[in-house]
């Protein structure tokens, strides 16, 4: 899968957040998207996963040479962020099978099976609402790596998390990285061991 930026722009009112930008990205090394706080990074992170339209420029997705429909985009992307909200009124059993529903998990994985690998005890039955943030952080990002797209963003995934899910992450993230486009925006280095692109939103 390749994601290709061609003079994008993306503004709010009267504010460019970047412009101009030409760049593509492809599956295989996982792309470190680095600037400080303010410089557009979760801005174009939104736009990679379609959450956002661009201001000017187009933004296309390919697949083995095939351009990708944008109403069919979100198939192809799993996207975990701080601001992604769950639905909290799910308990954990009705959040996993929904999105199983909703967007497949991979092959190895069942919403039974995720619900082991998330390593949260007595929260089966529990209502989203009622987890704590690191407990919903740890949920996100358990149902984006392990959903079977080609495309994986990943949005300052360690925020929320302690020391020991920090490293429950890096082992689901390595396990599962293999063969996608994988895009990381952060500027914590803990979270960017796996990639080898190094993207600066200054110098885009």
């Amino acid at each position: 899968m390749d994601i290709q930026l061609t003079n994008a722009g993306k503004r709010f009112r009267f504010d460019w957040i970047f412009k101009d930008l030409n760049y593509q990205f492809h599956t295989g090394p996982a792309y470190a998207l680095q600037g400080p706080n303010g410089s557009g990074k979760s801005t174009l992170m939104k736009v990679l996963s379609g959450h956002l339209s661009l201001s000017k420029g187009q933004i296309a997705f390919t697949e083995n040479d095939r351009k990708i429909d944008g109403d069919a985009v979100y198939q192809k992307i799993s996207f975990a962020a701080p601001y992604i909200e769950l639905i909290e009124e799910f308990t954990l059993e009705e959040a996993l099978r929904f999105h199983s529903r909703l967007k497949p998990l991979l092959p190895e994985y069942s919403p039974e099976g995720l619900y082991e690998l998330l390593e949260l005890p007595r929260t089966r039955l529990k209502e989203i609402r009622y987890f704590s943030s690191g407990m919903k952080q740890r949920v996100k990002l358990a149902l984006a790596i392990c959903s079977d797209t080609p495309v994986l963003l990943l949005d300052e995934p360690s925020t929320n998390l302690d020391a020991n899910a920090i490293r429950w992450f890096k082992t689901l993230l390595e396990r599962h990285s293999g063969e996608r486009l994988v895009v990381i925006a952060s500027n914590d280095p803990a979270d960017l061991e796996t990639c080898r692109e190094s993207i600066s939103m200054l110098e885009l």
